[in-house]
């Protein structure tokens, strides 16, 4: 059972290594959606995200023998992290199966921490049935990454530390990829204020728990597709889906193209780097359909490679119109680019890249295209320089969305 003694105790444990995380008022969030919105960063958390608090608890409740047997685990990366660090603490063996996917900056940290890391299968449902059958082999101690009621008690401090913080909270936003942070959170909410309402979010690609929800039974997904690799499960919990289905008031499910966007507003507004699992429940908030009340987006993690953030950037500047790719036609004669380039000039347009394409048409000295990628600096300015193009005779067309 979760009680509000198991979750007094998991306070107690997890302050040994957990670093504070207080709430940050969003003026930006704030004003649009007109709510006053705090923000729970545990992507500042020592290993990037909450997964260290029941990792550590879980452990922390292990009998010296099981403890001396060895740790294993399966993990997309943060869980992975968490236990490396928590077992490091303890001085004991740890033994991490994470996906081939897996972004690299959580691998190579998962190893920083001393664990022996093996790569196995495309989604973390496959590394987690290749790490019980090395648990079985080698005799390891396994540490679920979520359905575990332990490991829930160990997330769900975060909910005793939002309510310190915030007393008269109404809504908290809880990312869900398998369900132990959400149990933790929506279990200890419900107990210290049962008026709180608890709102999982998941992405649309991966929405295991949502299905099991409707279902009203634990169901699994036949594959799942989403940038929010933290969350792409396909199986929620068991143990721990009874508590969700009495505490979670609703789920919102979210797409890829808003978690894009949301990375940009936290980068922008606050300065923060954010991985998409963590930004579910930012993109969640315009989905919310309330005014003037106090609510929090919990943002999980915060462990994103350079490369992902990079594409994460450059689509989402495509998709606030920041950047696009025109086509326009041309005569093949001198001074035709120059001619174009001071039309887009006037209009305060910046040229990224120019690809010139003389064989568009037979006849050469009718029609070439010239693409041009440029900078805007957004949909109206954009629009701006389409207008000019057209009204000096270029007829310009957008050709793609990439740069």
């Amino acid at each position: 059972m979760l009680s509000l003694d198991s979750f007094e105790e998991a306070c107690a444990a997890v302050s040994q290594v957990t670093q504070e995380t207080k709430l940050i008022y969003s003026d930006y969030f704030s004003a649009l959606t007109g709510n006053k919105v705090y923000l729970k960063p545990e992507n500042m958390q020592k290993t990037g995200a909450y997964k260290l608090r029941g990792a550590y608890y879980k452990i922390s409740t292990l009998s010296d023998e099981e403890r001396a047997k060895g740790l294993i685990t399966a993990s997309a990366g943060n869980h992975a992290q968490g236990v490396a660090y928590a077992a490091k603490s303890f001085g004991v063996k740890a033994v991490i199966v994470m996906p081939t996917t897996t972004p690299l900056i959580k691998v190579n940290r998962t190893k920083s921490y001393g664990a022996e890391v093996v790569l196995y299968g495309d989604v973390y449902d496959e590394a987690c049935e290749h790490a019980y059958k090395l648990a079985e082999e080698h005799g390891y101690t396994f540490i679920h990454p979520f359905d575990d009621l332990t490991v829930a008690t160990g997330q769900g401090t975060i909910a005793m530390e939002i309510i310190k913080e915030q007393p008269l909270v109404d809504y908290i936003l809880v990312p869900i990829g398998g369900g132990g942070l959400a149990t933790g959170v929506s279990t200890l909410a419900k107990l210290l204020n049962p008026k709180i309402k608890v709102i999982g979010v998941e992405p649309s690609g991966a929405a295991c728990m949502k299905a099991s929800m409707e279902a009203g039974e634990v169901l699994s997904l036949p594959s799942v597709n989403t940038i929010a690799d933290g969350t792409a499960v396909k199986t929620p919990g068991k143990a721990i889906f009874p508590y969700l289905k009495e505490n979670i008031d609703e789920i919102i499910t979210v797409d890829d193209e808003d978690l894009v966007v949301s990375f940009l507003d936290m980068v922008e507004n606050h300065k923060m780097i954010v991985e998409n699992s963590g930004l579910l429940t930012v993109a969640a908030l315009k989905k919310l359909n309330v005014k003037d009340k106090k609510v929090v987006s919990i943002l999980s993690g915060g462990n994103m490679d350079v490369i992902t953030m990079s594409s994460v950037v450059q689509q989402g500047l495509i998709m606030r119109d920041r950047i696009f790719t025109v086509s326009v036609l041309l005569p093949d004669k001198p001074g035709e680019l120059s001619r174009v380039s001071a039309v887009i000039a006037s209009e305060n347009g910046n040229v990224i890249k120019l690809e010139h394409n003389q064989f568009v048409s037979i006849n050469r000295n009718a029609a070439v295209e010239l693409r041009i990628t440029l900078e805007a600096f957004g949909t109206e300015h954009k629009n701006q320089i389409l207008s000019r193009l057209e009204k000096e005779g270029y007829q310009p067309k957008i050709v793609r969305t990439s740069v």
